[in-house]
C-alpha cells in the first residue's frame, strides 16, 4: 500500500480521535464552568439570606440593649439628681423604672448602692441580705470610672426563676466622682432562645448569639441532648476564630458541637461585645445544586461515552476501510500468479529509484530474470505445471531481494526484473548467481531437464558519466540476459553502459 495513502489514513484517524477528545473536553469544561457558577450562585444567595438573618438579630438585639440602656441611665439620673429625696417614697419607684413599665423585660432593673446593697427593685419589692459587691461587674465599675453600659458575661440568677441571664450595668457616681453604686438590669438569655425559634432556618442550620469572650448566649436549635447555653467553647476551633475577628467573615467547617458541615457566617453586634451567628448546613445550602450536579454529571458522562463510543466504532470502520482499501491496492499492486509486484507497480518504482540514485549518486542495479526453455517446460508439464513452476522461481527471487527497498516484479511472461538500491554492479552479480543456482537447486522439471534461469545484470553508479537514462540501464541488463541465453542459458552475465543497445528477443 502506498505510504501517502497510509499516511492520509492515519491522518484521519487522529483527527477523528483528536476531535472527539476535543469536544468531551469542551463539554466537561462548560458543565463544569456551569456547576461551579451554580455553586456559586446557591452560596452567595445563602450569605445573602445569612446576613439578612444576622441583620434582623442584631437590630432586635440593639433594640433591647438600647431599651435597657435608656432604664439604667433614667435610674442614674435619679440617683444623681439632689431633689430626687425629696420625692415621696410613693413616687419614687415611679420615677426610677417608671420607663420599664411598657417594656418587654426579662428581669428586674436594680439600684445597687456603693455597698453592694440594693436600694431600689423593679419587682417592687425589698432585697434585704441580698450583696451584690463580690459581683464581676460590681468590681468593674468599682475599680473604673468609665461611666458607659457593661454586658456581664452569663450567670445563674439568684433572685428568682430566671435561669441564665446577662445582666447591664452603668456606674452611678458621686458628684466628686466616686463611686456611689450601680444601676443593674438583667435579661434572661431565654429571650434570644425565644427570638430564635421564630426564625425560619433550614433543617441542619443554626442561629447562635455569644460574647467576645466565648459564652454562648443562646442557639437554636440546641445540640440534641445537652444545653450548651452559658457555656464557654474559646476552646473549639470555630469560636477562636470568630473572636479572633469578630467583624465579621464567612467560611466552611465542620461543628465541634454535632460534627455538621456548616458555612459560618457571623458579625459582631454593633457598639456592643455580642457577636451573631448564622451557621447554615450544608445540605441545606447546597443540596438542592448537589442534586442537579448529579444528575447533569450523570447526563454528561453518557454524552461523553456515548461521543467515545461512536469515536472507537468511527475508528474501527476507518481502520477496517483502510484494510479493505489496503488489500485492494496490494492486489492492484501485485501479480496474482507469482504473489510480485506488477508491471505497473514495477515501472513506478523503476521512476523513482532512478531518480533517487541521480540525486544522491548512489549505486542502483537491476537484474533482468527469464526462465530458460518455459515454453517447452509448459508443454511437457501443462499450463499447471508451468504456473507452479513460476511461482516457486518468484519464491527464490523474492527471497534474494529482502532488502527494504528492494522490489522483485513479474515482468511479463517468464520473465523477472529485480531492482536493487545501493548496490553495486559486483554484489548484484553475486545475488543473481545465488538466485541462479538456488533455483538450479529446485530441481524442478526432473533431473534430465531441471527448470533454470538466465541473468543479465547490469548498475549504475557515480561514476558513470557515459549513460544517463533509465532506457539505457534496462538496455544493459537486457543485453546482458541475451547474452547469457546466446551462451548456453543458466548463466548470469553482466551487461555494460556505454555498450547498451536494444536486442532481439531470444526464444524461450
Amino acid at each position: 500500500m502506498p505510504r501517502t495513502f497510509v499516511h492520509r489514513a492515519r491522518q484521519a484517524e487522529r483527527k477523528l480521535v483528536t476531535g472527539s477528545l476535543l469536544a468531551i473536553l469542551a463539554i466537561i469544561g462548560i458543565v463544569s464552568f456551569l456547576l461551579v457558577k451554580e455553586y456559586d450562585n446557591a452560596r452567595e444567595v445563602a450569605l445573602r439570606g445569612a446576613k439578612n438573618l444576622a441583620q434582623l438579630i442584631e437590630a432586635d438585639v440593639k433594640r433591647n440593649v438600647e431599651l435597657y440602656d435608656l432604664s439604667l441611665q433614667g435610674i442614674v439620673d435619679a440617683s444623681q439628681d439632689a431633689t430626687f429625696v425629696q420625692v415621696p417614697p410613693s413616687l419614687q419607684r415611679q420615677v426610677l423604672f417608671g420607663r420599664t413599665i411598657s417594656m418587654p423585660l426579662r428581669g428586674d432593673l436594680l439600684w445597687i448602692n456603693e455597698r453592694g446593697q440594693a436600694v431600689a427593685s423593679s419587682v417592687g419589692y425589698d432585697l434585704p441580705g441580698i450583696d451584690f459587691s463580690a459581683r464581676d461587674n460590681f468590681k468593674l465599675h468599682q475599680a473604673s470610672t468609665d461611666p458607659g453600659l457593661h454586658i456581664s458575661r452569663p450567670f445563674k440568677d439568684q433572685l428568682g426563676q430566671l435561669d441564665w441571664c446577662i445582666a447591664f450595668t452603668r456606674r452611678i457616681s458621686g458628684p466628686d466622682g466616686g463611686f456611689r453604686g450601680m444601676a443593674s438590669g438583667v435579661l434572661r438569655l431565654d429571650y434570644f432562645g425565644e427570638l430564635f425559634k421564630s426564625l425560619n432556618i433550614g433543617k441542619d442550620s443554626s442561629v447562635s448569639l455569644s460574647n467576645v469572650y466565648g459564652d454562648i448566649l443562646a442557639r437554636e436549635p440546641e445540640p440534641a441532648g445537652s444545653n450548651i447555653v452559658g457555656e464557654n467553647l474559646m476552646d473549639r476551633p470555630n469560636m477562636q476564630r470568630m473572636v479572633r475577628d469578630p467583624t465579621g467573615d464567612v467560611f466552611m467547617a465542620m461543628s465541634s458541637l454535632d460534627g455538621t458541615k456548616r458555612l459560618y457566617s457571623y458579625g459582631q453586634v454593633a457598639g456592643l461585645p455580642l457577636v451573631v451567628i448564622v451557621a447554615l448546613g450544608y445540605d441545606d445550602v447546597f443540596g438542592a445544586w448537589e442534586q442537579t450536579a448529579l444528575a447533569i454529571c450523570f447526563a454528561t458522562l453518557c454524552l461523553c461515552l456515548g461521543i467515545a463510543w461512536l469515536t472507537i466504532l468511527f475508528r474501527r470502520e476507518l481502520r477496517r476501510g483502510r484494510r479493505s482499501e489496503a488489500s485492494l491496492a496490494a492486489l492492484a499492486a501485485t501479480d496474482p500468479l507469482t504473489g510480485l509486484a506488477n508491471r505497473r507497480t514495477l515501472d513506478q518504482t523503476l521512476q523513482k529509484e532512478w531518480a533517487r540514485a541521480l540525486r544522491s549518486g548512489r549505486d542502483l542495479a537491476i537484474l533482468m530474470i527469464d526462465v530458460d526453455h518455459f515454453g517447452a517446460f509448459n508443454e511437457k508439464h501443462g499450463h499447471q505445471g508451468g504456473d507452479q513452476a513460476l511461482g516457486s522461481v518468484a519464491c527464490i527471487i523474492a527471497q534474494g531481494a529482502s532488502r527494504p527497498g528492494d522490489l522483485a516484479a513479474r515482468y511479463g511472461g517468464e520473465e523477472f526484473l529485480v531492482v536493487l538500491v545501493e548496490t553495486s554492479l559486483e554484489s548484484a552479480r553475486v545475488l543473481a548467481e545465488s538466485i541462479r543456482m538456488r533455483v538450479e537447486a529446485l530441481g524442478v522439471g526432473g533431473e534430465t531437464s531441471p527448470l533454470t534461469v538466465s541473468i543479465g545484470v547490469a548498475a549504475i553508479s557515480a561514476s558513470d558519466t557515459a549513460a544517463r537514462t533509465l532506457e539505457t540501464l534496462m538496455c544493459a541488463a537486457d543485453t546482458a540476459l541475451y547474452t547469457a541465453k546466446r551462451e548456453g542459458r543458466n548463466k548470469v552475465c553482466q551487461g555494460s553502459l556505454g555498450q547498451a543497445k536494444k536486442t532481439p528477443a531470444v526464444p524461450a
